[in-house]
């Protein structure tokens, strides 16, 4: 059977591959690895983000204390080696070699290192090697680390315009309410605008992991609303990578909008970035959400700038409220907004290639 996806990034929650314990789970990890090395012979790119250095670590320091961030550091350095070592037997017995590719949050966030991790992906893919990725906790600052390997996944699918992102947990899929409740039932498929978050999910996060299944729906969310699909299945169930990849619905799919454009998904990714805000009127909140248009930021729906930023700083844009409704890449400075905004026929403040609304 035809795969239906050319391209994927696979995110391994830690309690995928490991016990309860925290050691990791050898059947488990070898399990992934033979269906992602199937789905790789059959044609199909795959990008592994893998979480379980820092429990790996602690499981092979048993005494060790987690008080400190350098404590904290050491356990992930001494388990992301065995963990990729690991990682490395088993490709290395279906014949193919992977590449540890350890992250910082920066490294998206600048458009020339951006580009360079970009190209070793598509460099490692072009050779058939496997890239296994994780966030760098060893020198990563507390106030740039990653939510979680979940915001990792969703910028690399972003990166590389992946026809699909693969999130493996615990569990079967989302539910419609706490999946300990009577009556909860499994969402299959998730319509574009359609999900209440706060309605599903539960805000707690895995056991030995630092995600939750709230991070994943709200980057399931992001990355659908970019154009790509979204699914968030059991990583222990028999087969589920080769069954997604093949076709089989499993798990919980979030159906995906139009695709981005690079500059789109770029600008998407960088919340949280914003170097300023810009705050429109409620006519232009509603151009601006007119899917029939294709329309930029002017500065005559402009009634606010707050901050001081340049041109191609990342700047959120807001409701006259203060709501956020996306961000985007700004094409002139705080000063040339705040000297134009309200006026017609002026010059966009956001290109409309570089601006990101929210669902």
């Amino acid at each position: 059977m035809k795969n239906r996806y050319k391209s994927i990034v696979i995110k391994v929650g830690t309690s995928v591959i490991t016990d309860e314990k925290g050691n990791l789970d050898l059947n488990s990890i070898q399990n992934l690895v033979a269906q992602i090395s199937e789905v790789k012979k059959q044609g199909t790119d795959v990008i592994l983000v893998s979480s379980g250095a820092m429990g790996c670590g602690r499981a092979m320091l048993k005494n060790a204390k987690e008080d400190t961030s350098s404590q904290r550091q050491l356990l992930a350095g001494v388990g992301q080696a065995y963990l990729m070592q690991t990682y490395s037997d088993f490709f290395g017995k279906h014949g193919f070699l992977c590449a540890q590719v350890l992250a910082l949050k920066d490294n998206f966030y600048t458009r020339e290192q951006y580009r360079n991790m970009r190209a070793c992906f598509e460099e490692a893919l072009k050779e058939k090697i496997v890239p296994v990725v994780n966030e760098n906790d060893v020198i990563s600052a507390k106030n740039l680390m990653f939510s979680d390997n979940d915001e990792l996944a969703g910028l690399i699918a972003s990166m590389l315009n992946s026809d699909a992102l693969l999130m493996l947990t615990n569990v079967d899929g989302v539910y419609d309410k706490n999946p300990d409740d009577e009556g909860a039932q499994m969402l299959t498929k998730v319509e574009p605008g359609t999900f209440n978050m706060q309605e599903c999910i539960l805000s707690e996060v895995s056991k030995n992991g630092k995600g939750g299944m709230c991070s994943k729906c709200e980057i399931a969310q992001k990355i659908s609303s970019m154009g790509i699909p979204v699914h968030i299945s059991n990583g222990r169930t028999d087969g589920v990578i080769s069954s997604i990849v093949s076709g089989e619905d499993i798990g919980t799919m979030f159906i995906p909008e139009k695709r981005a454009s690079v500059g789109k998904r770029w600008v998407g990714m960088c919340e949280g970035q914003e170097k300023g805000s810009i705050f429109l009127n409620k006519c232009a909140v509603e151009v601006m959400h007119d899917k029939a248009k294709a329309t930029s930021l002017l500065p005559v729906g402009v009634v606010g700038v707050l901050g001081d930023f340049s041109k191609g700083d990342i700047v959120k844009i807001c409701t006259e409220n203060g709501t956020g409704i996306g961000t985007g890449m700004a094409e002139c400075t705080d000063e040339e907004v705040r000297s134009t905004m309200g006026k017609k026929g002026e010059k966009p403040v956001v290109h409309y290639d570089y601006l990101f609304l929210y669902t």
